[in-house]
């Protein structure tokens, strides 16, 4: 029985000690991965990107040349696993989320590396994830970008205009679209509450989460949408309802 080849790894990290901390746990606890090399700028790693063709890329949202985002938007096509690695920021990892990316906080700890490598062997080329991510990066307004959700059967790729409010029902999430269908997310209502807040959702009461573009009028308890739907307000939530809304 022939075994399987390692997946070969590129680690791009402009952290000599970060990227020797990568190196060494891939090698210590990664036997499905081989490392074929380290780069420093985004420019050398689109050199070994051509050169190599890695089967994953672990790549530092922030170099000194460009971003990551910034390099995978040079090429035109993605045919490689991507993981990106950040330092601790609530906003990258809020990004992340957003897009359904794989992702690592630096400084890597081994458990979440396992994690990742798993993840990473069991899912098909994430290229198209990454695509849409750099989509989401240049939309002109926030209505045109795409929540990005995995699923059993495939991922969901969801237009934020199209969801009019998302409704919690314990550890899970209903999502309602205009045209009236709805989606069962198993991430639950904080999930989506922490990722969509900047982008013209509020919530305004422990079940509902409101999308801005679709609200009809501000009523004394509640919101009426543009399809007539009303999403309740709690008592506590009133005074902050009035501030966000005008």
């Amino acid at each position: 029985m022939i075994s399987k080849q390692p997946l070969k790894a590129l680690i791009v990290e402009d952290n000599a000690f970060m990227a020797t901390v990568l190196h060494d746990l891939l090698v210590q606890h990664a036997s499905a991965i081989a490392v074929l090399a380290i780069a420093n700028t985004g420019e050398e790693a689109l050199q070994l990107i051509a050169s190599k063709k890695p089967n994953v890329v672990f790549l530092d949202v922030e170099l000194p040349d460009m971003t990551g985002f910034e390099l995978l938007q040079q090429l035109d096509t993605i045919n490689f696993q991507t993981i990106f690695t950040t330092s601790h920021s609530h906003y990258a990892i809020k990004a992340f989320r957003f897009n359904a990316l794989d992702y690592l906080v630096k400084p890597v700890e081994e458990s979440e590396l396992d994690e990742a490598i798993k993840r990473l062997l069991k899912s098909a080329n994430n290229g198209m994830e990454v695509k849409q991510a750099l989509s989401n990066l240049e939309a002109q307004s926030v209505e045109n970008q795409k929540l990005v959700l995995p699923k059993q059967n495939g991922t969901l790729r969801l237009p934020l205009k199209q969801i009019t409010h998302i409704e919690g029902e314990r550890n899970y999430s209903y999502i309602h679209l205009s045209n009236g269908s709805r989606e069962l997310s198993s991430k639950n209502l904080a999930y989506f509450e922490d990722i969509l807040l900047d982008k013209g959702f509020f919530r305004s009461h422990r079940s509902f989460l409101v999308n801005r573009y679709h609200i009809e009028a501000l009523k004394e308890d509640h919101f009426v949408l543009k399809n007539r739907v009303e999403i309740p307000i709690s008592r506590r939530r009133k005074t902050e309802v009035e501030s966000w809304f005008f």
